[in-house]
C-alpha cells in the first residue's frame, strides 16, 4: 500500500511537470473500475524454487530486437486509423509471413466513435497440450496524434521483442507447450484521462473471444510485456497479476543473474493482462512503469529510441524465454480459475 501511494504521488508530480504525461496503467487498489482484488488469482502452486526448466535454452538477439524497434519507430506515430499504423501492420505481416498467423479483426465502439482494430496472433505449435501466450500492444495513443509521439518504449520495443522471439521459435520443434505471440491493438485510452472502459480494446475483445470458444482453458500462462526496453530497467511486481506466475518470472530472472532488475518495488497496474485474468487465465504483467525521472518520459515525445538499451531488451527477452522453459518444466500448473462476468 505504501508503494502504491508513493507511485501515485510520483505520477501526480509528473503530470503537473510535463506536458503529455498521463496517469494510465498505474492504479491504486481503490480504483472504481478495476479493483485489484477482482483480478488477482491466488491459486496455489508449487514453490518456484522447486521448478527445473524443460527444453533447450533460447536467448534473444537483442541487437536485432533493437533494430526492429528502430524500424517500427521510423514509421512515426501509429494511432489507430493513421498511416503509420497501416505501415506497422504491413511491416509485422511481412516479418511474420512464414509463420502461422491469425487475425482478430473487430470494430471498437470507443468514445471517439467506431474504430477498426486488429489483433495479430502468431502460433508456434508445441508437443504438450496447452498454450503459453506472450503479448504486447503495438499502437500509440490517439490523444497524442497531433504530436510526434512514437512510443519507442511504450509499444515499439516490446513489439520488437515479440518479433525477436519469433526468430528464436521459428523452425523449431517445441518440446513444451505451444507458444503464441500476440500483438494487441487498442491498449491505450482514447482520451488523456485513463478509463479502462475506453482502453484495453484489443485485449478485452480477444479475451472474450477465447473465453467463448474455450481457448482460455488451454492457456497455461499469459505473459504481458510492456515498457521494458527502458535503459534504467526496474520491473515491478504487479498486484493485478497472478502471484505464482510472477514467482516463476522472478525465478527465471534469478537463474540468469538478472534479479536486481525485477520486483524491487510493487505496484497495481491496469494493463492488457486484466481482461485475460478476468477470463480465468493466469497472468503476469512484466512492466517497468518508472520511465525517466519521475516517469517523465511516459506518454511524451521524449519516448524515443535513445532512452532504450540493448541490455534491457536482452534482460527482458531472455527472462521471458526462460519463464517459458520453467513453465514447461512444471509438473502441475494450477488450472484456470472461474471466469468473472464481462464488464
Amino acid at each position: 500500500m505504501i508503494l502504491c501511494l508513493r507511485r501515485s504521488a510520483i505520477l501526480l508530480l509528473a503530470s503537473l511537470t510535463c506536458l503529455g504525461c498521463s496517469n494510465d496503467k498505474a492504479a491504486s487498489a481503490s480504483s472504481s473500475e478495476v479493483p485489484a482484488q477482482s483480478v488477482t488469482q491466488p491459486s496455489a502452486a508449487p514453490s518456484a524454487k522447486s521448478i527445473e526448466p524443460a527444453g533447450p535454452a533460447l536467448r534473444i538477439d537483442a541487437a536485432r530486437a533493437m533494430q526492429y524497434t528502430k524500424e517500427i519507430v521510423a514509421f512515426g506515430p501509429r494511432w489507430d486509423g493513421s498511416p503509420g499504423m497501416q505501415k506497422v501492420y504491413g511491416y509485422l505481416k511481412g516479418k511474420l509471413k512464414s509463420d502461422q498467423v491469425e487475425e482478430d479483426v473487430f470494430t471498437a465502439q470507443t468514445s471517439i466513435g467506431p474504430v477498426p482494430m486488429r489483433n495479430i496472433i502468431v502460433k508456434f505449435p508445441g508437443a504438450k497440450d496447452g498454450v503459453i501466450v506472450v503479448a504486447s500492444h503495438y499502437e500509440t495513443n490517439y490523444w497524442l496524434r497531433n504530436t510526434n509521439f512514437v512510443g519507442a518504449n511504450d509499444g515499439a520495443a516490446t513489439s520488437a521483442l515479440l518479433l525477436a522471439m519469433a526468430d528464436q521459435l521459428r523452425g523449431k520443434k517445441l518440446e513444451g507447450y505451444s507458444v503464441w505471440l500476440v500483438f494487441l491493438d487498442g491498449e491505450e485510452s482514447m482520451t488523456r484521462t485513463w478509463h479502462t472502459s475506453d482502453a484495453l480494446w484489443g485485449s478485452r475483445h480477444l479475451a472474450q473471444k477465447w473465453q467463448d470458444d474455450g481457448t482460455s482453458k488451454k492457456v497455461k500462462a499469459f505473459l504481458l510485456a510492456d515498457m521494458i526496453g527502458d535503459a534504467d530497467l526496474d520491473i515491478y511486481r504487479d498486484e493485478n497479476s497472478t502471484p505464482w506466475l510472477e514467482d516463476v518470472v522472478l525465478q527465471a530472472a534469478t537463474r540468469l543473474g538478472y534479479q536486481s532488475h525485477f520486483f524491487a518495488a510493487t505496484n497495481t497496474v491496469e494493463d492488457d493482462h486484466i481482461p485475460f485474468a478476468r477470463a480465468g487465465m493466469p497472468v503476469a504483467d512484466i512492466i517497468d512503469l518508472d520511465y525517466g525521472y519521475n516517469n517523465s518520459f511516459h506518454h511524451t515525445t521524449q519516448d524515443t529510441v535513445d532512452k532504450l538499451s540493448v541490455d534491457s531488451l536482452k534482460i527482458s527477452g531472455d527472462a521471458i524465454l526462460e519463464t517459458i522453459r520453467l513453465l514447461n518444466g512444471m509438473a502441475n500448473i494450477p488450472p484456470p480459475v472461474q471466469a468473472q462476468p464481462a464488464k
